[in-house]
């Protein structure tokens, strides 16, 4: 059972938990005047991110590696860190057509905890373990544990624990010298100051977070090529919206005529680096599945052994 008083005491000591007495009367406001403090303080949000640049693509480098080899990407977080962390990995099959459970969100209670608190869970770094151990980490595995404060127990339960499998680990908060950023081999502190409400991480940290997690996952896809430039050539064509942008990537990539994009498209099943493999290459599908399998997926590498 967690001491109140020491919990109390250690929250007057967090950044994230301080108390602005000029703030004090926002309630008495017009709500113009309160929706220009939110947009003012959210301005400083991606300058506290510039500030760990380098501890992010670091991070970064080392999660790629370990993917690369067929690791997971694993966030681990209680309350909006860990609905943060579900929402950046369930948006990375559709956008980069990751394998199931390639990228996996863990959060504090279980599902249930993404629409409704789950009491104690948080708490709980022994809830931690067991949802890693039901993963089966292995060393090619990377951790990334979550939290605003950066001493919540399941999150750093999460990574002391990954560390020990051998996994890599990520530690990001929004507070320095945080537990959580100690625990792991890359801390990433985010100090974005005291929130607009006095203690609602969902604010400023909870934005700075979401940047965070965006670069982890996008720039790890980059790297692992699941891009050509800036174009999503691994989306998930799994609707209507998703089919159109596929045929606009193959146009963007290729500025082929559209029935040569329909046909290309046809012929690699929808598979969008396969079909501008096609078309630049001027091969059929078959060898263009055969030079993206050897190239392990990296269109470029794919067009550099067509010749190009």
């Amino acid at each position: 059972m967690t001491d109140p008083h020491r919990l109390q005491s250690e929250l007057a000591t967090l950044t994230t938990e301080a108390f602005r007495p000029e703030l004090a009367g926002i309630d008495q406001l017009p709500t113009l005047d309160i929706a220009r403090l939110m947009n003012g303080e959210d301005t400083g949000v991606p300058a506290a991110v510039a500030a760990r640049l380098p501890e992010i693509a670091a991070a970064v480098d080392a999660i790629a590696v370990r993917m690369e080899r067929g690791g997971r990407l694993v966030y681990a977080g209680a309350g909006t860190a860990g609905r943060l962390g579900v929402l950046d990995a369930s948006e990375c099959p559709p956008t980069f057509n990751t394998a199931p459970g390639q990228v996996v969100g863990l959060i504090a209670g279980g599902p249930g905890a993404l629409v409704n608190s789950v009491e104690g869970a948080e708490d709980s770094p022994d809830l931690a373990r067991a949802d890693l151990d039901a993963l089966k980490l292995t060393p090619d595995d990377s951790v990334v544990g979550v939290s605003a404060s950066g001493r919540t127990p399941y999150a750093i339960g999460a990574v002391e624990h990954a560390r020990a499998a051998g996994a890599l680990t990520v530690g990001l908060s929004c507070n320095a010298d945080s537990s959580l950023a100690a625990a792991a081999e890359h801390g990433i502190e985010v100090v974005v100051g005291p929130e607009l409400l006095t203690g609602s991480t969902r604010l400023k940290a909870g934005t700075a977070q979401k940047l965070v997690l965006n670069m982890l996952s996008t720039i790890t896809m980059i790297r692992l090529g699941k891009t050509y430039g800036n174009l999503m050539v691994d989306v998930r064509a799994s609707n209507a919206k998703l089919r159109a942008r596929s045929r606009r990537i193959v146009a963007q990539a290729t500025g082929a005529p559209d029935a040569d994009i329909e046909r290309a498209l046809t012929e690699a099943d929808g598979e969008v680096k396969t079909a501008i493999l096609i078309i630049l290459a001027g091969v059929d599908g078959v060898t263009a599945t055969r030079l993206l399998e050897e190239s392990d997926g990296r269109l470029r590498a794919a067009l550099g052994k067509a010749g190009a």
